[in-house]
């Protein structure tokens, strides 16, 4: 195996880095402060500072939001985004997932083991 490659994929299949949008920092905090204490997230980076372009419902907006960056794995995917929807104050959320495909095998699998529900 290279060494760049993930290790232990089996315990949570591929790891995710997913990429969110928040209206603001207490928002964004309290999103990923409940997708890592349910353990649907390693970790979630938040990046204040965003501003957005966007179509919608018919007109270009602009506004500020915050930049979560969430990691995880596939297995957990479908229940990070559904919490997500349920917990964000957007009508339709920014939640993209993007495979990693390669990292520290070390961190890759601390995500791993940090996102395998609790027994």
């Amino acid at each position: 195996m290279a060494e760049h490659e993930p290790t232990g994929e089996a315990a949570g299949g591929r790891r995710l880095w997913v990429y969110m949008t928040a209206g603001d920092l207490a928002e964004a905090r309290r999103i990923g402060a409940r997708l890592v204490e349910e353990r649907l997230a390693a970790c979630v980076n938040l990046l204040e500072g965003m501003v957005s372009l966007y179509r919608w419902e018919g007109a270009v907006e602009e506004g500020r939001e915050v930049v979560m960056i969430a990691k995880t794995t596939q297995d957990r995917l479908a229940a990070l985004t559904a919490r997500v929807a349920d917990l964000h104050s957007y009508d339709c959320p920014c939640v993209v997932a993007l495979e990693m495909v390669g990292g520290h095998p070390p961190f890759l699998d601390w995500i791993s083991t940090e996102t395998r529900p609790s027994d």
